[in-house]
């Protein structure tokens, strides 16, 4: 079931699918031209409708749908002011030929994700009642969050309960922070967090907090991709930026292995590999200086092989940058021959 609402999003880059048994969700991450990620993301939702049945389903995390959350984030030059007019496309489409009920949330919208989830407001399309089987869509733009949860040692759910509440910007806790606690089999307890004043508040933070608390960690898990400007060790393998690099990879590739000869297919099979090694890439400092490298590097390798258009060159801008962006001063002075060639490449018109 999830390989088939995934692969209804081909349209857009699939950057990522990452499912969680306890929660019983399925976090699906694309990126593409606005035209492609609605078309997208619609067929993902209509698949993920037809698919689920809310009556039947079991999970820690609330939900008020099969479609449950789809935030549009913009990345690059785009604005919150596209993304949620894309949003608004997408709730349009999703109640007019669907006739799923489809809240709007955040950007420039009266209403939160946790009006919403508290039942404290109507949907915007369609209702008051939701679908029986689907329920309803939440849909708006936001700016990029994480979602960062922490498995908890020596601690039962009433006292991990009383810690999230008190880790909540709304109750005067740490900046940017949303957290619920939750009891997973086993026995294991959950802290659950959206982390979105991501500058202010990254999961460096909360773990420096809740050590400073004397709280025991397990483990940490970083759910969908993470920014590589606030990664730590738990986001090695599930970097935003490299993943969008990789995701240009693959497409490079595919292109290459339509044209055919043996130029291009030779370099279509390397650069499946640089797509795999980068979907991998590491939180460490060298590995962000390499990934930032190795993504400005391919646009170069495109344009030579003729497959280099807008959509490509944005992805491995946007890679390229936001990569770079999280190399530290110490790391950049270490390596400053290669941090200068690369900020030259960076600042280079995109025609060159």
């Amino acid at each position: 079931m999830i390989a088939e609402i995934a692969g209804a999003a081909s349209r857009a880059h699939v950057l990522d699918v990452d499912a969680d048994a306890d929660h019983n969700r399925v976090v699906i991450s694309l990126a593409g031209q606005p035209a492609d990620l609605l078309d997208a993301l619609f067929s993902s939702a209509q698949a993920a409708i037809e698919k689920i049945d809310v009556r039947e389903h079991r999970g820690v995390h609330p939900r008020v749908g099969a479609a449950d959350v789809i935030p549009i984030v913009p990345l690059g030059s785009a604005s919150p002011d596209a993304a949620r007019e894309l949003a608004h496309e997408l709730g349009d489409r999703i109640w007019s030929e669907l006739r799923i009920p489809v809240f709007f949330y955040g950007h420039a919208e009266a209403n939160t994700l946790a009006d919403v989830r508290a039942g404290r407001v109507r949907p915007d399309l369609g209702g008051p009642e939701l679908h029986p089987s689907a329920g309803a869509a939440c849909v708006g733009a936001r700016h990029l969050l994480l979602a960062f949860n922490v498995l908890l040692a020596d601690v039962d759910l009433k006292a991990a309960r009383i810690l999230a509440r008190s880790l909540r910007e709304s109750a005067g806790g740490l900046r940017g922070v949303q957290a619920l606690a939750f009891e997973l089999p086993r026995g294991r307890v959950q802290l659950s967090m959206n982390l979105f004043r991501l500058d202010e508040t990254p999961p460096s933070v909360v773990v420096d907090e809740l050590e400073r608390r004397g709280v025991a960690i397990r483990s940490q898990h970083v759910i969908g991709l993470c920014p590589a400007r606030v990664a730590n060790s738990a986001a090695s393998g599930r970097l935003l930026e490299a993943r969008l690099a990789a995701a240009a990879a693959r497409r490079g590739a595919e292109l290459c292995a339509a044209i055919g000869d043996d130029e291009h297919t030779r370099l279509a099979a390397r650069l499946e590999r640089e797509a795999d090694q980068l979907a991998r890439l590491g939180a460490n400092p060298d590995d962000l200086l390499a990934g930032a490298e190795r993504s400005a590097a391919l646009g170069p390798v495109f344009k030579a092989a003729g497959v280099l258009g807008h959509d490509l060159e944005s992805l491995l801008d946007i890679a390229a940058r936001g990569l770079r962006s999280a190399v530290d001063d110490e790391t950049a002075a270490r390596y400053s021959a290669r941090t200068e060639a690369l900020d030259r490449r960076l600042r280079a018109p995109a025609n060159d």
